[in-house]
């Protein structure tokens, strides 16, 4: 009962976001690839759909920044409070892709994913709400997880780190 409760939901928020967009716009969204800082292991968190992986990531809303955006969908989507969570202000990578909404057929939207990198102290109980499962992964370069999304923002996280 809750499962199909939270499809609903989340269908509905799906169908209103997809409202929003018109024809020819970009669409935006933002996320964060959440690393574990302990001083033992450090860990990147995934989450998982059906079929693939995914970071905690979301449309931005109206006037709302992407850092914002990848603060507030994080929390939501993880259970994360956005305030334990620190974000390189040097890192940022974006992502740009055609993507297709149910609502509006056949035609394609360039999606501008922006992802920043976070860091916590250790790895939270998580709080699921919009994907099936999560993992927490090794950071063990080079990772070869999904080639056209995870691969190429860790990829160039792992550049990133080791130029610091």
């Amino acid at each position: 009962m809750q499962a199909l409760a939270h499809t609903q939901l989340y269908e509905t928020l799906t169908l209103r976001q997809a409202m929003k967009k018109r024809p020819g716009e970009r669409v935006k969204a933002a996320g964060i690839l959440l690393m574990t800082i302990d001083k033992e292991t450090t860990q990147f968190l995934l989450m998982r759909h059906h079929n693939r992986w995914d970071l905690p990531k979301g449309h931005c809303e109206d006037g709302e920044t992407f850092r914002q955006t990848a603060l507030r969908e994080t929390e939501e989507e993880t259970g994360i409070d956005s305030d334990s969570i620190s974000l390189d202000p040097s890192f940022s990578f974006d992502l740009i892709y055609p993507v297709k909404y149910k609502r509006w057929g056949d035609q394609v939207f360039e999606k501008q994913v922006r992802y920043f990198l976070g860091k916590i102290e250790s790895k939270p109980d998580l709080t699921i709400t919009e994907h099936e499962s999560a993992q927490w992964f090794d950071w063990a370069p080079p990772h070869k997880i999904q080639t056209p999304t995870i691969d190429p923002l860790l990829n160039a996280l792992a550049q990133y780190l080791h130029a610091g």
